[in-house]
């Protein structure tokens, strides 16, 4: 790209044939620093277009893809068109003529100061109601909703060991969780301490007898060794 300097002269000797104005080429270099600086701004959606919506910045039009409007799947992108919207500058390029903002990565900043927000109110000792979303081996992650969710350690879930978190939970089923800790806005969860804290008895486990030491039941078994007077 020819230095900006050097593009504004030449516009001024250009600006009659159509060529960048004065005042496109300021719009391009504040784009360009816009990039670099990664300074939020706002911009009015004026039209939808195959694949994502047009936004006017400073004269010049900008797209932003369908996938940079929301961290929500989207369908229709209509809704937005005449809605301001906060975007960051994604890529600027005067000699291709592409300026593509997005508002994704603000989002997703504005979401988890939301969740760490959300997560710092709420105390050690809490009962929270949730939704089993992820199972893996360690463990499971709970929608507690509004954005949170949290860790029920392998070891949190039952009051016996179990081998895998799938022989006891399913994805999509509801449960109780106890918040037992919580570091760097994320919480640990536990099913188990809801057990504890109920009173219920954990299950005896089953053991097999070998023949060899087999246990006698009859009333001479019962009797045996017993000295009568």
């Amino acid at each position: 790209m020819k230095d900006f300097e050097a593009m504004l002269e030449e516009s001024y000797s250009l600006m009659g044939d159509g060529v960048h104005d004065t005042d496109e080429l300021l719009a391009w270099r504040k784009a360009q620093e816009l990039r670099e600086s990664q300074e939020n701004i706002i911009v009015s959606v004026t039209e939808a277009v195959k694949g994502g919506v047009v936004a006017d910045f400073e004269g010049i039009r900008a797209f932003i893809p369908i996938s940079k409007l929301s961290l929500d799947r989207i369908d229709d992108v209509n809704p937005f068109v005449g809605r301001e919207l906060e975007v960051r500058v994604f890529e600027a390029d005067m000699d291709a003529d592409k300026l593509i903002l997005s508002a994704k990565e603000i989002l997703k900043e504005k979401q988890e100061i939301s969740k760490k927000k959300k997560a710092s109110d709420v105390q050690i000792g809490q009962v929270m109601h949730g939704v089993v979303a992820t199972i893996k081996d360690y463990g499971v992650f709970v929608d507690l909703g509004e954005g949170l969710s949290g860790l029920v350690h392998i070891s949190q879930i039952a009051n016996k060991r179990i081998r895998h978190p799938k022989d006891v939970l399913k994805e999509g089923q509801e449960v109780d969780v106890k918040v037992i800790e919580k570091k760097d806005g994320k919480l640990s969860l536990s099913i188990k301490a809801l057990l504890d804290d109920s009173g219920e008895e954990t299950a005896e486990e089953e053991y097999e007898i070998p023949e060899t030491e087999s246990i006698g039941t009859s009333l001479g078994d019962l009797l045996k060794g017993i000295k009568l007077g």
